[in-house]
């Protein structure tokens, strides 16, 4: 399974049993390491954009109308933002 990450706050247990990358929590007794807060940095640093992916995505509300193959419906996302971020970055 791919891994997936999730915020540290998290405490579901998915029934298809994915690997989690969770960032680390200090506590009273235990200071974080200077290793862990950068995994942890690293970690939000990837959240960050996958949650500005979905933000982009929402604000496209046509996609709500998609009522296809989910195959299909990536390919579409793939074209819709390849042409997306052709048109910022001109």
């Amino acid at each position: 399974p791919w891994p997936t990450s999730a915020s540290s706050a998290w405490t579901g247990d998915p029934d298809d049993n994915p690997v989690i990358i969770t960032g680390r929590k200090a506590t009273r007794n235990h200071q974080l390491t200077d290793a862990e807060k950068e995994a942890n940095r690293l970690l939000s640093r990837e959240r960050a954009a996958v949650e500005h992916g979905f933000a982009n995505l929402k604000s496209w509300r046509i996609l709500t109308k998609v009522r296809m193959n989910t195959r299909h419906a990536t390919t579409l996302l793939r074209a819709l933002l390849v042409l997306a971020n052709t048109e910022v970055h001109r």
